[in-house]
């Protein structure tokens, strides 16, 4: 497997700054700071650490670069790797690579399985749980739920291309009062449903949990009984109980509908797995002593959380009423998830609004010692909202939320027009496949290639565009390689066994540095954990791949067998790029 191209410079100036300063061999910390240079005329990568060596060293920062530059000049063959050294303003160095070297390491990300990009070893094994899209049952999944499940569902892709064990659980609303409040009108008002005598879709549920929910709120007896039939279904009462299964086997069809337009793969895990752990995670905190009563509730108070009046915020583990709650299912989860599921890193990907709440459930885990960060990695990644063109929360033209599968079918029709129009000779069925893929990916694509703390404006006319950072133009881009495979009538991998990728035209230089840098794009995913560092690596490469198509010819060039393999690397980066997002790429547009 070869070695990323920036760990390889990192390695070159860590071997010269201990040459030239080797007093600093305990203190110096590394990484170092080594960037992407922001523009071609200052090379290929910058070292900006010069400053940060000041204090340790005594000299300028522009001294020592000259001293670093003076050993990496001694480093024998160090040209084979670097051909210019060039220190800037107070003492950045610029760094430009040899083209040989670029070449020799696209060639290998070609070449090499996995393009080059190295497994985690199996004695390394790293289990990833990653908790996402979580809908509530009986309700509709609505475009609020879009960000959690195709967010969640991209670095799920992500660490699995990179060799980690990833466990992909849906967290479902399935537990709770709500049930019992519909379990309860249902027995009254629709009981052919719990004997399946009739079938029944989600939309005709909501429409009861709806009825349901405005006799709750005006009808003591009723909502008595709502609050008995809890007990009665999670006690195991075998009427209740069936008609909780019911209303799961409805919403569940329902939701895996969406996941398969969108291929989303999840482990369905609902609240109701966690309540037989409840009580034994109640005791369990109060003999740990960080239980305090408030009210009658059971609560955690933790140093530096407050309400907005300044009073100490708790995070409420039992209410007094003996019932449980949101906050004690997130105990009992990332408890489970640690011991039990022996999580690495556990990611949590909901929206900004819970980002307080999750910050809690950590720090008690930590003074519960569920939780030790030296050992296992907790994240939870927020995101923000999907607007309107009128800024507000996106919603349909009626006024109510957009339903999630309504969006997706209108981002398939709002497609197939646009195949209709641009390529009137395809078959129906051609066009109806390419306007599935396409209008799916436009949905993921626009999604994610906001930053996800953001609020970005939903419209279709923009995500559907052949032109700008959007998945039609990356897609259309894949098919341009495609194009450019058949038109020569070349097998790459043939070729690739007697010929080897040469770089020599700044086109290709720039296109194949880009394309050697997908590593330390998805390194640095895995870190940020933030999408939109990917669709901005494949846009670059996109547009730096069609500035290639302008200025080389490929096809009857003396550099046809390296400019063909240079295309098919593009190819599957590409491809694997938009995978890992989860957009699928077709072969023509």
């Amino acid at each position: 497997m070869q070695q990323r191209i920036s760990l390889t410079i990192i390695e070159y100036f860590k071997v010269a700054i201990l040459a030239a300063f080797p007093q600093l061999s305990d203190e110096i910390s590394f990484p170092l700071e080594i960037v992407q240079a922001s523009q071609v005329k200052f090379g290929h990568y910058q070292f900006n650490s010069a400053m940060k060596l000041t204090k340790l060293t005594g000299l300028q920062p522009r001294a020592i670069s000259e001293a670093i530059v003076d050993k990496l000049n001694k480093i024998p063959s160090i040209d084979q790797k670097i051909t210019k050294l060039e220190i800037a303003g107070p003492g950045f160095i610029n760094i430009t690579l040899n083209p040989q070297f670029i070449s020799h390491a696209v060639d290998a990300q070609l070449k090499e399985p996995h393009l080059g990009i190295p497994l985690l070893a199996s004695s390394v094994m790293q289990r990833v749980i990653i908790d996402f899209s979580s809908p509530n049952t009986a309700k509709e999944m609505h475009v609020g739920h879009l960000r959690s499940t195709i967010i969640g569902d991209c670095l799920a892709r992500l660490f699995e291309f990179l060799g980690y064990d990833v466990l992909r659980l849906n967290h479902i609303g399935d537990w709770g009062t709500s049930f019992g409040m519909l379990i309860a009108y249902m027995k009254e008002n629709a009981p052919e449903i719990i004997e399946r005598k009739v079938t029944t879709n989600l939309p005709q549920l909501m429409a009861l949990y709806k009825a349901s929910k405005a006799r709750f709120d005006v009808d003591a007896d009723f909502k008595k009984r709502s609050q008995l039939e809890v007990i009665e279904f999670q006690g195991g009462n075998s009427q209740s109980l069936k008609a909780w299964e019911i209303i799961c086997d409805i919403s569940r069809k329902a939701y895996q509908e969406i996941y398969d337009l969108l291929d989303v793969k999840l482990i369905e895990r609902g609240e109701s797995f966690y309540n037989p752990m409840l009580s034994d995670v109640v005791a369990d905190l109060e003999s740990k002593g960080i239980v305090k009563l408030s009210d009658g509730a059971k609560c955690i108070f933790i140093d530096g959380f407050l309400n907005r009046d300044g009073d100490p915020l708790p995070l409420m583990i039992q209410k007094a009423d003996g019932g449980y709650n949101y906050d004690t299912t997130d105990m009992a989860t990332i408890r489970q998830r640690i011991r039990q599921e022996h999580a690495d890193r556990i990611i949590y990907v909901t929206d900004a609004g819970q980002a307080i709440h999750f910050q809690q459930i950590f720090k008690a885990a930590e003074m519960a010692g569920y939780l030790d960060r030296s050992k296992v990695a907790v994240d939870h990644v927020p995101f923000g909202l999907v607007l309107g063109t009128d800024g507000k929360k996106f919603r349909s033209r009626s006024g109510d939320t957009e339903r999630l599968i309504d969006l997706l079918n209108t981002a398939i029709e709002q497609a197939d027009k646009i195949f209709s129009e641009r390529s009137p000779d395809l078959s129906i069925e051609e066009r109806k496949g390419l306007a599935k893929a396409l209008g799916i990916a436009a949905v993921k694509y626009a999604d994610l290639s906001n930053h996800r703390t953001s609020d970005y404006t939903f419209s279709y006319e923009r995500m559907l565009r052949f032109e700008g950072n959007t998945a039609a133009y990356l897609m259309y881009s894949y098919v341009r390689v495609a194009g450019i495979k058949r038109k020569i009538r070349l097998d790459p991998e043939i070729i690739a066994k007697t010929s080897s990728i040469t770089l020599e035209h700044p086109a290709e230089l720039s296109l194949g540095l880009h394309l050697v840098q997908f590593a330390d794009t998805l390194e640095q995913m895995t870190k940020d954990l933030l999408p939109n560092r990917l669709t901005e690596y494949l846009y670059t490469l996109a547009e730096k791949f069609n500035v290639f198509f302008r200025d080389c010819r490929v096809e009857g060039s003396p550099e046809q067998n390296s400019r063909l393999l240079l295309c098919e690397t593009v190819a599957a980066i590409l491809r694997q790029g938009l995978t890992i997002l989860g957009i699928q790429v077709v072969n023509k547009m």
